[in-house]
């Protein structure tokens, strides 16, 4: 049984075809209106979730199926301790797959040993993050009209950033792509994942200061810093405004640049750069639907 876990468990074949079938549903949607027809996601998210929830789910609607679910653990039996296993071979029972985001690094791994339905990670703690990766790649593929041949800036929050994890793992693997990492040194991208991007032998720098590389950049993925994920309040406070992205910097940038955000931003984008043309995030949020639809129609293909 196939699932999502891992945007490197799918191949850059694989995940082009994908990106194929989005292109598909968004140039005829009527012929899909009825692909999942009785058909119904579990949407399992153990933690607060807008924009990847409702897509999962205005995906499945989309598609003429159903949707059940929680959004909130405390309104599950996992606040009466029922492990995640356990969860998932009873929700197995009543859907057709799973889509489920955990604060628990692995937990949709563990899922997908025990469900009798495909299992889709729709983020786990800092790890990872696939289908927020399929979608920045449908928007930076229907911006540029590529995915290889890129200077892609990652700025903010790159330690426990989830998405940018799975999107440097997933365009590591096009040809001549580049990162500019820009962090405050307590942000700096995972070991494991530089020690990767090398293996590869994918071009990285790492700086401090955004104006300094904006110029070069043919992408820009901006991120928030993410208060869950400190212990100490003092650090969050002294690190959260280190990125501030407002007109004046956009001046500096390339006309043809691409900025994009996983989406919530706090204040690290300046509500002035919204109408932008570079601006992409919020086409960023409709292409996840899209490349939910196209993921969903895959992994139930795959059951049959």
């Amino acid at each position: 049984m196939r699932h999502m876990l891992d945007i490197t468990d799918w191949s850059i074949e694989e995940i082009n075809a994908l990106m194929d079938q989005a292109d598909e549903i968004i140039a005829r949607p009527d012929d899909y209106a009825d692909a999942m027809r009785r058909k119904k996601l579990a949407s399992l998210f153990y933690e607060p979730s807008t924009r990847t929830r409702l897509s999962f789910e205005a995906a499945m609607i989309e598609l003429g199926g159903h949707v059940l679910g929680f959004s909130d653990a405390g309104s599950s039996s996992a606040s009466k301790g029922e492990s995640v296993s356990d969860t998932v071979r009873t929700v197995g029972c009543y859907a057709d797959i799973i889509a489920m985001r955990h604060p628990k690094e692995g937990a949709p791994t563990v899922a997908a040993q025990f469900s009798p339905v495909p299992v889709i990670n729709a983020g786990d703690g800092g790890h990872n993050h696939p289908t927020q990766t399929l979608a920045d790649l449908l928007t930076i593929r229907r911006e540029k009209g590529r995915v290889d041949r890129l200077v892609v800036g990652m700025c903010g929050d790159l330690q426990f950033g989830r998405t940018v994890h799975s999107l440097m793992s997933a365009m590591s693997r096009y040809p001549e792509v580049s990162f500019v990492l820009i962090s405050p040194e307590e942000l700096k991208i995972p070991g494991y994942l530089r020690e990767s991007m090398r293996r590869q032998g994918v071009p990285l720098m790492e700086v401090e200061k955004l104006e300094d590389v904006i110029p070069a950049l043919d992408i820009l993925y901006m991120t928030r810093v993410q208060r869950e994920r400190f212990f100490n309040e003092a650090d969050y406070v002294r690190l959260k405004d280190s990125y501030i992205l407002d007109p004046d910097k956009m001046t500096l940038a390339r006309k043809d640049l691409t900025v994009l955000h996983p989406l919530p931003r706090v204040n690290e984008i300046s509500h002035a750069v919204d109408n932008d043309p570079r601006a992409c995030y919020f086409k960023q949020v409709l292409n996840g639907k899209y490349m939910r639809m196209a993921l969903i129609l895959k992994l139930l293909e795959a059951t049959k």
